[in-house]
């Protein structure tokens, strides 16, 4: 049966940028949650310092959960070979964070759809840098995910491979045991596409998924669809809310998943509004994984 981690979407800002919010504090507001794990993100401030690494860890175990994801962005897409072996090296340094933090599996991405790059080459790009992390990956027994992302916080433009035939080239560069997919369906929709029309295409290969739910403000996707291509911003049409509430279609997404024999992490990208908010997409996510996964068969 899937487990359940959650990331602390609404406070990234005051983890990362202004200092206002400690780890800690996270770490105490996620205790009380049923979840089995909290999702790491490397760019957290007091990450800087890896004398650190093992207390958070200890701190996170001590409240009864994990850390089983590491969420990091690396930039491989940059057209200079020094720039991109920089990212290759900082990637090592994450896959480092995520064994200190007893994690399985860490985030890779594509890099910047910049406007200079052709398809080939980003995706070659990607590809060659994202190989040349996988043994050492692999020889401390971590697994490296690809996430079908839309734009990193901290990013100027959106993700080389964002679109779903793009990604899927990517993906289809990479034969690794220690390299899987992780899905985000809500993400999809940010690239104005149906993310159930990817998860078919790439479902044997999802080891972890993010969770979230999306909704229109005003128009409809084929709005969505035309005006966010080629655009560097976040989408303006759609908004974060609670799971369960927005586009997705959770039942259409667990069938599949449960049909390629998932039994991975889902983490929840949740709680804007809120912690009750993401108390509810707990509850929400706990029932449909007890319909999809039952214990009784």
């Amino acid at each position: 049966m899937p487990k359940l981690a959650a990331f602390p979407k609404a406070f990234m800002h005051a983890l990362c940028k202004d200092g206002t919010m400690q780890i800690s504090d996270w770490i105490n507001l996620a205790a009380p949650l049923e979840i089995e794990g909290l999702e790491w993100y490397a760019g957290f401030l007091e990450m800087s310092d890896e004398a650190r690494w093992p207390d958070f860890r200890q701190q996170v175990e001590d409240t009864g959960k994990t850390i089983p994801m590491m969420c990091c962005s690396p930039d491989f897409t940059h057209p200079d070979p020094i720039f991109r072996q920089t990212q290759v090296a900082r990637q090592k340094r994450w896959i480092d964070m995520t064994h200190t933090l007893g994690g399985q599996y860490c985030r890779v991405l594509s890099g910047q759809r910049r406007p200079e790059l052709s398809l080939n080459e980003g995706v070659d790009l990607a590809a060659q840098s994202i190989l040349e992390c996988l043994p050492y990956a692999q020889d401390l027994g971590i697994t490296l995910i690809l996430e079908n992302h839309y734009k990193d916080d901290f990013w100027e433009y959106p993700e080389f491979a964002q679109k779903a035939d793009v990604f899927i080239q990517l993906v289809n560069a990479i034969d690794h045991p220690n390299f899987g997919i992780n899905y985000d369906p809500s993400n999809a929709y940010l690239a104005g596409e149906d993310p159930l029309h990817l998860l078919y295409q790439i479902s044997p290969r999802v080891v972890t998924m993010h969770a979230s739910d999306r909704y229109l403000i005003e128009g409809t996707i084929e709005d969505l669809r035309n005006e966010e291509e080629g655009s560097a911003g976040y989408a303006k049409r759609l908004r974060h809310g609670e799971i369960g509430k927005g586009l997705n279609d959770y039942d259409a997404i667990f069938t599949e998943l449960k049909r390629v024999g998932f039994n991975g992490w889902i983490s929840i990208e949740d709680g804007i509004e809120g912690m009750d908010q993401l108390a509810r997409s707990i509850t929400f996510l706990q029932q449909k994984i007890a319909t999809h996964w039952p214990t009784n068969l």
